[in-house]
């Protein structure tokens, strides 16, 4: 177990960081152009995949009680990238839209590449950031989100995904034989939707209607208006395509990670609406180092979701006892998501393994694999 004060040193962050060197690659891209373009994808999917051969998996834990103090280096992190991305996002912006070396195709590219970083690094950021209790950091989260014009993410992941996943009731849990495809606009609908209802019904328990000012909806409309505002400022009509192009890269990235995390895993339903607790086998585990410090131990996902408000350094890692594992980290799972007979050929003998261990009893899966079960209560 890592001791706290191991922790606590500048040295044992510093792999997380290495997220920021993804940002001069964006700026050399589109400074560059043709084949520069390539780089930022290329290393956010491919390289990681490679340095995860290389590095193999982290099986050790940081001692969960260690103490906020101690963990200043990774909190600086998470805080000192949202400045940076505004800034690289707006000011790349300003120059691709004028930008005379680059065509058409390779504007796209360009803010292609901008989206793998503000969806695999960003919108995993707004994540670690919405789960804290510091209003400031809540902010900070928001306005990341704000920067993909999907704020609502913060309601839904809060107020829905985490109370609900397994059951029916939770969009981005994928369905067993559902594949990404049919995935993928399910969720741009339905979260939407839930992520209004909860917020909607949430001010009702206090005898609100949903147009009281302290509905967050408020709040995510009008920073995503101000950013839509500064892309057309900075770079006209030009600009705003960009902007939309990089924020539509980042959503499907963030829901190829959401369609891996959960796929085929549900809770069982114990009569009349009731669903057993959330446990650590209700979410794919992945060891994987590189990518862990890629994406700040969001592949520890299994202890994410039994303990939430844990911060990414003190994540614990589970072995197949507790938890089910990936075959390999993200960036080659989210890859193979997008190839459905290939996705489906390596992870539904683990749906079954995992079925047949955890809930032997049940010999009916219909209702489960077509979200058919009662909703929770």
């Amino acid at each position: 177990m890592i001791a706290p004060e191991t922790l606590a040193r500048w040295q044992s962050a510093l792999p997380f960081w290495m997220s920021f060197l993804l940002l001069p690659l964006v700026w050399f891209g589109a400074l560059q152009g043709g084949w520069a373009l390539l780089l930022p994808p290329l290393v956010t999917w491919q390289l990681f995949a490679v340095l995860d051969g290389m590095f193999g998996l982290n099986l050790e834990n940081a001692d969960p009680q260690t103490p906020d103090s101690d963990l200043k280096w990774y909190k600086a992190l998470t805080a000192a990238w949202v400045p940076l991305q505004f800034l690289t996002l707006f000011g790349l912006i300003w120059y691709v839209s004028g930008a005379e070396h680059l065509n058409g195709f390779e504007k796209f590219a360009a803010f292609f590449g901008v989206g793998v970083v503000t969806g695999a690094v960003g919108i995993n950021y707004s994540h670690e950031l919405m789960h804290q209790s510091s209003r400031a950091e809540r902010w900070l989260g928001d306005i990341l989100l704000a920067m993909v014009l999907y704020s609502h993410f913060r309601s839904e992941h809060l107020l829905v995904h985490h109370r609900y996943v397994g059951t029916p009731r939770d969009p981005v849990t994928a369905r067993y034989n559902e594949g990404f495809h049919r995935f993928y606009p399910r969720v741009l609908r339905q979260c939407w939707h839930s992520a209004f209802r909860a917020e909607k019904e949430k001010l009702a328990k206090k005898n609100r209607p949903w147009t009281d000012r302290s509905n967050p909806f408020f709040r995510y409309w009008a920073l995503q208006a101000a950013m839509l505002l500064l892309a057309l400022l900075l770079g006209g009509v030009t600009g705003v395509l960009l902007f939309l192009v990089q924020a539509g890269t980042a959503i499907w990235q963030l829901e190829v990670v959401n369609y891996v995390e959960h796929y085929g895993l549900t809770r069982k339903h114990l009569g009349d609406g009731k669903y057993e607790p959330v446990q650590p086998r209700h979410s794919w585990n992945a060891a994987h180092k590189a990518s862990n410090w890629l994406l700040i131990n969001l592949q520890r996902h299994s202890d994410h979701h039994y303990k939430p408000n844990r911060r990414f350094p003190l994540l614990q890692n589970y072995t197949e006892a507790d938890a089910p594992q990936l075959p390999y980290g993200y960036p080659v799972m989210t890859i193979a998501a997008m190839i459905p007979p290939l996705w489906r050929r390596v992870m539904n003998p683990r749906v079954r393994r995992w079925r047949q261990r955890y809930y032997p009893e049940i010999t009916d899966w219909h209702a489960y694999n077509k979200a058919e079960n009662p909703l929770p209560r």
